[in-house]
């Protein structure tokens, strides 16, 4: 489904009433407008999605979980069909505030979920069931209100990332080659640093093959599966202007300023300092995204995307060996120095 500007229909009517009920849209209707347009802008700004105005699978799933505020469900556990929404988001965070661990903030209930709330239920004297219903709210509400402050995912985050500082030759480091603008480049982008990293000891794992694809979802999966320490995306861009140039590198965290990977962001930070060094790209900043990649990714995960297509200096250096190859030494000395112990 992939719904814009000028489309009419229940489906448009399903979308409004969803912007309705969280307040970015005033009233109903089965017209996508200019209005609608706006809203659906806005909402793609706060959420870290790619901000186009088109409701396409990923912007239409994280309407849905806006709909839902903690106590308007009775949230738990489900193996294989996890619970997702802005509720779970806000249980994670006050489960974090009193100190206890219910994994990365992400909106999903999953086991580390289910462990943190099954310990805070029996702390307060509440069945420990890992039902998220009204007990549970009541002992929220009465302790929320008398703790304030404090970040335990930032701490456990900051401890993660030591833990990361052994060297670089102990590491599994999984590399997803982006496909939507142009694959192959992105593929040999990805093989000329796994060369790199696996001459210095390092096991790189690609999420797919030359012939073969895979999206943001599968490849955390993989990467989850596997258990590597680093996953890193290559990308590149095009718009419809031949005038955005530069490099972009993504993390996973609220692009409103608010609660993010601090390893996820250090490595960011370190493989576009490198190859902003390296090649002289336009500097594009490091921001903060939720998408698939780094949302459902369990460890640091990043996207590098060098440059746009679209643009004719971009293009000419993207086309180039000699530059591919300074950008794949680029990101495999970051990576390597990134994890040297401190």
């Amino acid at each position: 489904m992939n719904l814009r500007r000028g489309d009419v229909g229940p489906a448009v009517a399903e979308v409004r009433a969803r912007l309705v009920h969280i307040g970015l849209l005033d009233d109903a209707g089965n017209v996508f407008d200019d209005v609608v347009d706006r809203a659906v802008r806005s909402f793609q700004q706060e959420r870290g999605l790619t901000v186009d105005g088109v409701v396409g699978r990923d912007t239409y799933r994280r309407l849905e979980e806006a709909r839902w505020q903690l106590g308007d469900r009775v949230i738990h556990f489900i193996p294989g069909h996890l619970l997702v929404g802005d509720d779970v988001a806000e249980l994670q965070r006050r489960l974090n505030q009193l100190g206890f661990d219910p994994g990365r903030n992400d909106g999903m209930f999953g086991p580390d979920t289910d462990r943190a709330l099954r310990e805070f239920q029996r702390s307060v004297g509440v069945e420990s069931d890992g039902v998220c219903g009204p007990d549970t709210f009541i002992a929220f509400d009465r302790l929320v209100r008398a703790v304030s402050g404090g970040n335990s995912e930032s701490l456990r985050d900051h401890v993660a990332l030591s833990a990361l500082r052994t060297g670089v030759t102990d590491k599994v480091v999984v590399l997803h080659p982006g496909t939507r603008v142009d694959a192959h480049l992105c593929f040999t982008l990805a093989q000329r640093v796994e060369g790199r990293l696996g001459a210095l000891g390092t096991q790189t794992l690609l999420t797919h093959g030359a012939q073969t694809t895979a999206d943001d979802e599968t490849a955390a999966a993989f990467a989850n599966d596997v258990g590597a320490d680093l996953l890193v995306s290559f990308d590149v861009n095009r718009s419809r202007s031949p005038r955005p140039e530069g490099l972009v590198t993504f993390y996973y965290g609220d692009a409103r300023g608010g609660a993010h990977s601090v390893s996820g962001r250090a490595l960011a930070e370190c493989i576009h300092e490198m190859v902003l060094a390296r090649t002289g790209l336009l500097d594009g900043r490091c921001q903060a995204r939720t998408w698939d990649l780094l949302r459902l990714s369990k460890m640091p995960a990043v996207r590098v995307e060098v440059g746009y297509l679209s643009n004719p200096h971009d293009a000419a250096l993207l086309q180039s060996s000699a530059f591919q190859d300074t950008v794949a030494q680029a990101i495999s000395d970051a990576v390597t120095e990134f994890c040297a112990p401190r």
